[in-house]
């Protein structure tokens, strides 16, 4: 009794990092699905659209709550991950595993390299907001600030355990969701506007197919799902974690839904009304200023600075982590393979700042791309889930195969509607 009384009593941040740990895996699925990438599209279609595709992204967190349910529940039955298991498992198995491996890898790096840019002009116009004395061409500082932080970043990865990188992610996302949120109540938009959006409806403008895709190319991230099971082995969850893997997909889904939600409501909040859309990167900062004040534009930037960082850390992991699948199938961030890999993509990721771009259209162009080979990655999973040689009484029942089947259809009609945006550019 005496024991019980006198143990150290966890204050509310204690309680909150200590649920965030419970979380596992999850938090790298948040990491690759919440970045700029998500900033950029949820923010430029509630200041253009309002809240009028808010039904894609409640689509988009359903349908990959359904996914990782399936990756995770194949990975801790089976012990097997998902390159590996198209390799081995399926007809034209190693083509297959190629497509899946080039298509996430480019995308990922095209992706790193706008959001790399994205997050260096967050910090120069941060700067700038409070010490406006200091502006001028921008082009070298910002260069400077992406070339400290993409070596920061390469850095913390030589620590190489798995344990180090989701404390890092654990940071990043904490203090990403709680700057959202904030940010959303400063400016919250009318409750009506919210309900019309669960509505389908496209944009009848230039554009509205572009936003819908990258939509999903942000939420339904194919990475998000193909890394799962890779990352469970390095947190050791086996079968008997089947209710832990479960609550991991569905809290992260959720937490997914809340904070791109309410990036979504501020911007529809603080620009919608006013006629006033984001065509530049820092044109959040200028218009939020006056509706706001300086304080909340800090706190808008500092969580989309945070989710910037949220996705650099795994964006630099993806290629080692799925050749690794490919090869053994194991984790493994300690090798010479993943040292390399991960250098190259922080070369990659310099394009954009060294080239000067538009992150902001760049990030959504990569969005796009990242749609198109989702149907396969969810149709190689509908077929090995429902093996019952390997899943035995865990094979797919009928609402997850209902949720498959649905998730599939989806992504095939958003890989048409983004191959319809693209060909409106050419």
């Amino acid at each position: 009794m005496n024991e019980s009384k006198n143990a150290p009593k966890t204050n509310f941040l204690q309680k909150i990092w200590i649920w965030m740990l419970g979380i596992g895996p999850g938090i790298f699925c948040i990491g690759y699905t919440i970045g700029t990438g998500s900033v950029t599209s949820m923010a430029k279609a509630g200041s253009q659209f309002g809240m009028q595709l808010l039904w894609v992204l409640v689509l988009s967190c359903l349908f990959s709550w359904v996914l990782m349910e399936a990756y995770g529940r194949y990975a801790v039955i089976t012990g097997q991950t998902s390159i590996y298991s198209f390799k081995t498992k399926l007809k034209a198995g190693k083509l297959i595993s190629y497509l899946v491996v080039g298509g996430i890898v480019l995308a990922q790096w095209n992706s790193l390299s706008g959001i790399l840019g994205l997050s260096a002009n967050a910090i120069y116009e941060m700067v700038i907001l409070f010490f406006p004395g200091i502006s001028g061409a921008s082009y070298w500082p910002v260069l400077g600030i992406a070339i400290v932080l993409i070596v920061l970043m390469y850095s913390l990865l030589w620590v190489g355990q798995y344990s180090f990188f989701e404390k890092v992610l654990i940071v990043f996302v904490t203090i990403m969701g709680i700057s959202f949120i904030i940010s959303m109540f400063v400016v919250l938009p009318d409750p009506a506007q919210m309900v019309r959006g669960l509505v389908p409806s496209v944009p009848d403008v230039a554009g509205g197919k572009l936003l819908v895709a990258a939509f999903v190319g942000t939420t339904m991230a194919a990475p998000t799902f193909v890394v799962r099971p890779l990352l469970m082995k390095g947190k050791g969850w086996g079968p008997a974690h089947t209710r832990e893997q479960s609550k991991d997909a569905l809290t992260s889904a959720i937490l997914m839904l809340v904070i791109n939600l309410s990036i979504m409501a501020a911007a529809t909040g603080a620009l919608y009304a006013e006629g006033k859309t984001i065509e530049k990167v820092m044109d959040m900062v200028y218009t939020l200023e006056p509706v706001a004040g300086k304080f909340a534009v800090a706190v808008f930037m500092t969580g989309a600075l945070s989710a910037g960082l949220s996705s650099v850390f795994p964006i630099l992991m993806v290629a080692p982590l799925l050749v690794a699948d490919y090869k053994e199938g194991e984790l493994d961030t300690g090798s010479s393979r993943f040292r390399i890999l991960t250098g190259i993509a922080c070369l990659v990721g310099l394009t954009v700042p060294i080239l000067g771009a538009n992150p902001i259209f760049a990030q959504i162009l990569t969005q796009v791309a990242a749609v198109f080979v989702l149907p396969l990655v969810i149709a190689c999973m509908l077929y090995l889930i429902n093996q019952k040689q390997l899943m035995g009484i865990h094979k797919a029942g009928v609402w997850l195969n209902i949720g498959l089947v649905a998730a599939l259809v989806f992504a095939c009609v958003i890989s048409y509607t983004g191959y319809l945006a693209l060909m409106e550019l050419v």
